[in-house]
């Protein structure tokens, strides 16, 4: 069987299951490595956590979804941190699905019921106001900063404004989208993803973008800023972090086995219905199809292990 075949019928494997359990009770374990098979977390264990770290709404299913729907499904919690609202330069119908979309995978990701509501509200992080959403044993944080544009320069519509131009001049200040808050200065920014890490950091792991170059080049430089957010929280909390390469991945020989692609295209199919029902032309699987089914069938990471901070 060809390639594109061979990624077609994932699609539909994917697809089948989707439909017919409604964006719920998908339980498939991708074969990353043994886990045991009767493993329980007692009441005096610490619940183990995973903080995904990302700049958009559709980073972490393309790039690390296996990996995140394996550690979930093995009972850990997820917390979910979108660092710019992944506005593409376009208005809020746009952005504002792309983060409905982002929780539709999550159900899928740590196998959350149909029925079980989404909570949102706004929570006050240090001096910030963020819009938080919980279903299950997850929650999300929505930071909605402005999108950076693949070069980091930003998009007109919201200033050329960009977490690349933020960590570069540590004295600049850059608002969210909304205008629910804003950040003064990189170092306030992390300081912030910092507090909602600090909620939960024992036994937590990172998982975010590879913010080198020279393993992961031509990276988005939001991709890229995330990553750099996370090194530099490091520095000042043990913690623990995988790093997955980027768009990078196209050039990387394919790793992934069919269980694991099922996973991670169905993770992207739950997300692009959610944007498709709005509007058809808004689904990122048609516009780049040929790269989309690339990263199904690729996943690189990197373990760092947690630094021991003097």
């Amino acid at each position: 069987m060809g390639l594109m075949p061979a990624i077609r019928a994932v699609e539909l494997r994917a697809k089948s299951v989707v439909g017919r359990v409604g964006l719920c009770w998908i339980v498939i374990v991708p074969r990353l490595g043994a886990v045991p098979g009767d493993v329980r977390l007692l009441p005096n264990q610490p619940s183990r956590v995973d903080i995904v770290v990302v700049a958009h709404q559709d980073d972490w299913q393309l790039f690390m979804g296996d990996v995140v729907t394996q550690r979930l499904h093995s009972g850990n919690r997820g917390v979910f941190v979108y660092l710019t609202a992944g506005d593409d330069g376009r208005d809020s119908a746009y952005w504002q699905t792309r983060e409905r979309a982002a929780l539709q995978s999550t159900r899928i990701a740590a196998a959350i019921p149909v029925t079980d509501p989404v909570a949102c509200s706004v929570a006050q992080i240090r001096d910030h106001s963020i819009r938080k959403c919980t279903v299950g044993n997850t929650e999300s944080y929505f930071l909605r900063l402005p999108d950076g544009k693949r070069d980091g320069k930003g998009f007109a519509r919201f200033g050329y404004r960009s977490l690349r131009k933020l960590r570069a001049n540590p004295t600049s200040e850059m608002s969210a989208i909304d205008a629910s808050t804003t950040y003064r200065g990189w170092s306030d920014l992390m300081t912030t993803v910092g507090a909602i890490i600090d909620r939960d950091s024992a036994g937590a792991t990172i998982h975010t973008s590879d913010p080198n170059i020279a393993r992961n080049p031509h990276d988005h430089f939001d991709h890229r800023m995330a990553g750099l957010l996370v090194a530099d929280l490091r520095k000042q909390h043990q913690l623990g972090a995988l790093y997955y390469l980027g768009y990078a991945l196209a050039t990387r020989a394919a790793n992934r086995s069919t269980d694991q692609m099922q996973t991670k295209t169905a993770l992207l199919l739950a997300y692009d219905q959610e944007m498709t029902a709005v509007n058809k032309k808004w689904s990122a699987y048609q516009e780049h199809r040929a790269f989309y089914s690339e990263c199904m069938q690729r996943t690189y990471v990197v373990r760092s292990p947690v630094p021991v901070i003097r």
